[in-house]
C-alpha cells in the first residue's frame, strides 16, 4: 500500500511537472455536436509566429535565412546511399501492419479484431493499456546496428515518434514516454549510444503531425452489437484515472482532443489514411498554438540532447502546420522554428552543419530533403536530395510478409541510377528482435553489395537512369508500393540495365539479373552512334570476376560476353572506362 501510495505521488507530482513548467495546456472548450462546425478560412488566416528558444545562431524561423545559410547537402549522404529505416515501436505489438493504433478502435479492421483478442474492447481497455503492457526485451540497438551496417547500410532512420504520439526517448515535453511507461528504456538514447560506437550516421523521425486528427477514432463507439454507444477511451479525462495504473497521466496529452465537431474531421477518421478538409481549427487556436509548440519542443529536445545527424518529419504537403493536407488545423512557423534550431546547434556543436532535415513532399528548398515513399520516378531527380523510401511487407510487423533479398537490391539500384537514395524497413517483431527471414535476407544483400558497392556509394547518376524492355511506353521497372510478392517475383532479363558513375568517374551498368553462362549482353547507350558516352570505351570489367571480359565496340551497343561460370546472385555490375 505504502508502496503504491508512493507510486501515485510520483506521478501526479511527475505530470504537476509537465504541465505547470513545460508548456501547459490550455483550457479546452466543450464540445459541439459532430459536423455542426465550418473549419476556419486557410487563406485568410496568418501564419502562427511560435515562441520557441531556438539556439543562438545565423538560422532564423524563416525559410528564407534557412535556404541562405544552409551549405547544401552533406557530402556523407551522398557517399551513403543505403539505409535501414527503423520503423519500430509499440505499434508492432498489434501484428497488425500499420496504424495499428488508429485502426484498433476501427470495427471494420483486423486491428480491432486482434486487438479485443488480445487486450479487450476499446471501451475499456485502448491503447493506453499497450503502452502499458509493452516490453520490447529483446531489442538490442547494438547488435542490430551491426546487423545493419554488415547489410552495407551507411544510416539508419529510427522512429522517435509516430503518429500514436508516444515519445520513444526520455521526453522532457512528453510524459507518455517510453522511460515513464511501457518498457521504462531510453530506445533513442540507446540507438543514439550504438550508432556512435559503431561510426553508423542516424537520423530520428518525426510522425506527430498527424495525432490531433489521426486519433479521432478513440473519440467514437461500436456503431452496433453488446457495446453498441459505449465510448472508447479516447474520452478520458485526467480525473478519470484516479486510482488507476494511469493515474496523473492526462488521457488528453496521449489521444488529443475530441475535433470531430469540424465538418469532415468525423468521416475523414474512418478513411484509410486522409486527413480532415484543409482548414483552420478555429474554436480551438489556443489549443492549436499550444499543440504545434508542444509538437516543436519535442524535436528540438532530441536535437539538443541526442544530435542525431539528420530529422524527419512525415506529411503530405510543404510541411508541417500549412492548414491543409497532413498540416490541416494551424498554419504556424514550427517547421522553420525546428529547422533553424537544428542547424544552429549543429554549427555550434559540430563546428559545421552537416546535418540535414527531411521535410516530406516538400518542394526543392535549400536545407530540406525529401522522399518518394513506395515509388521511385521513373528519370533522374536532382532538382533536390531524396530518399526512396519502402517497408519489406508494412511498416510495422503482420504475420506472412515476403522476404526477399532480390527486391531490397533491385529497389537500391533503380533508387541510385536516378540519384537518389534508399532506406528500407525491416519491421522488427514486437518484442525488438528480428526474425531469421530478415537476417537472412539482409546477409544477402550485404554479400552483394560488397561484391558491387563501387557502383553504388558515393555515385550519382549518369545521362540516363536506364535502358530495356519498355511496356505501353514506358520503361519497365521494379512495380512501386511496400516491398513484397509481386517485387520479389516481377522478372527482369539481360536488356534491363541501370546506371550510375562512381566517385571514381567509371561508368557502372547495373544488370538487373543474372544473366545465363556465355549470354551476350549488348548495352544499346553505349553504341558508338547512341552519342551519350562521348568517349571510346578502353575497359571493360564485370565486378566479382577475375578473368578477362570478351567485349567490343560496336556503333549500335557495346557487346559483352558473360563469363563460363556465374556464380552472381540478383544482379550484376559491369565497371565502364
Amino acid at each position: 500500500m505504502r508502496t503504491k501510495i508512493l507510486f501515485t505521488l510520483l506521478s501526479l507530482l511527475q505530470f504537476s511537472v509537465y504541465a505547470q513548467d513545460k508548456n501547459p495546456m490550455p483550457a479546452i472548450p466543450a464540445s459541439l455536436p459532430i459536423n455542426s462546425v465550418k473549419m476556419g478560412d486557410l487563406e485568410t488566416f496568418s501564419e502562427v509566429k511560435l515562441e520557441l528558444p531556438i539556439a543562438k545562431g545565423p538560422f532564423e524561423p524563416t525559410w528564407e535565412s534557412i535556404e541562405k545559410n544552409y551549405p547544401g547537402e552533406p557530402a556523407w549522404l551522398r557517399e551513403a546511399k543505403f539505409g535501414i529505416w527503423v520503423h519500430f515501436g509499440p505499434q508492432a505489438a498489434g501484428e497488425s501492419g500499420d496504424w495499428y493504433a488508429r485502426n484498433l478502435y476501427k470495427t471494420d479492421k483486423k486491428a480491432y479484431e486482434n486487438h479485443v483478442k488480445r487486450y479487450g474492447h476499446p471501451s475499456e481497455v485502448g491503447y493506453k493499456e499497450v503502452l502499458r503492457d509493452w516490453n520490447p526485451t529483446k531489442l538490442d540497438p547494438e547488435k542490430l546496428t551491426k546487423i545493419y551496417q554488415d547489410a552495407g547500410a551507411r544510416f539508419l532512420m529510427i522512429q522517435g515518434v509516430h503518429h500514436d504520439n508516444y515519445d520513444l526517448w526520455n521526453s522532457k515535453y512528453q510524459p507518455w514516454n517510453s522511460v515513464n511507461i511501457g518498457p521504462k528504456r531510453d530506445l533513442i538514447g540507446e540507438w543514439a549510444k550504438a550508432c556512435k560506437a559503431n561510426g553508423m550516421r542516424y537520423g530520428v523521425t518525426f510522425h506527430h503531425e498527424y495525432t490531433w486528427w489521426w486519433w479521432q477514432t478513440a473519440f467514437g463507439s461500436d456503431k452496433e452489437g453488446p457495446k453498441k454507444g459505449i465510448p472508447y477511451d479516447g474520452h478520458l479525462t485526467l480525473a478519470d484515472g484516479k486510482g488507476k495504473w494511469w493515474e496523473g497521466y492526462d488521457p488528453k496529452m496521449l489521444y488529443g482532443i475530441d475535433l470531430r465537431e469540424y465538418k469532415g474531421v468525423e468521416e475523414k477518421a474512418h478513411t484509410e489514411w486522409s486527413p480532415p478538409p484543409a482548414g483552420i481549427f478555429s474554436n480551438h487556436l489556443g489549443y492549436a498554438k499550444w499543440y504545434a509548440t508542444n509538437w516543436a519542443l519535442r524535436m528540438m529536445d532530441v536535437v539538443k540532447n541526442y544530435d542525431p545527424d539528420f530529422i524527419y518529419t512525415d506529411g503530405t504537403v510543404q510541411g508541417p502546420f500549412t492548414g491543409d493536407g497532413t498540416g490541416t488545423g494551424l498554419k504556424a512557423n514550427a517547421m522553420q522554428s525546428v529547422i533553424a534550431d537544428f542547424y544552429n546547434r549543429s554549427l555550434e556543436s559540430r563546428g559545421e552543419v552537416n546535418t540535414f532535415s527531411i521535410v516530406k513532399f516538400r518542394h526543392n528548398t535549400n536545407g530540406t530533403v525529401n522522399t518518394e515513399e513506395f515509388g521511385i520516378p521513373s528519370e533522374i531527380k536532382k532538382d533536390q536530395p531524396w530518399i526512396a523510401e519502402a517497408p519489406v511487407g508494412d511498416w510495422f510487423y503482420a504475420p506472412d510478409f515476403t522476404y526477399d533479398s532480390g527486391m531490397m537490391i533491385r529497389y537500391i539500384i533503380e533508387a541510385i541510377a536516378r540519384d537518389g537514395n534508399a532506406a528500407i524497413c525491416i519491421s522488427l517483431l514486437p518484442d525488438g528482435s528480428i526474425n531469421e527471414e530478415s537476417q537472412k535476407m539482409l546477409k544477402e544483400v550485404g554479400n552483394w553489395m560488397r561484391l558491387n558497392g563501387e557502383g553504388v556509394y558515393g555515385s550519382h547518376a549518369w545521362v540516363i537512369p536506364a535502358e530495356g524492355e519498355t511496356v505501353n511506353g514506358k520503361l519497365k521497372m521494379l512495380p512501386g508500393g511496400k516491398l513484397g510478392r509481386s517485387q520479389a517475383e516481377f522478372k527482369f532479363d539481360a536488356q534491363d540495365i541501370r546506371f550510375t558513375v562512381g566517385k571514381n568517374n567509371k561508368l557502372y551498368a547495373f544488370c538487373m539479373n543474372v544473366p545465363a553462362p556465355n549470354t551476350q549482353i549488348k548495352i544499346k547507350s553505349l553504341g558508338t552512334d547512341a552519342k551519350h558516352y562521348g568517349k571510346k570505351v578502353k575497359k571493360v570489367k564485370l565486378l566479382g570476376y577475375k578473368g578477362k571480359l570478351k567485349w567490343k565496340d560496336t556503333t549500335d551497343g557495346l557487346l559483352i560476353i558473360c563469363p563460363k561460370n556465374m556464380p552472381f546472385a540478383t544482379a550484376i555490375t559491369f565497371e565502364i572506362e
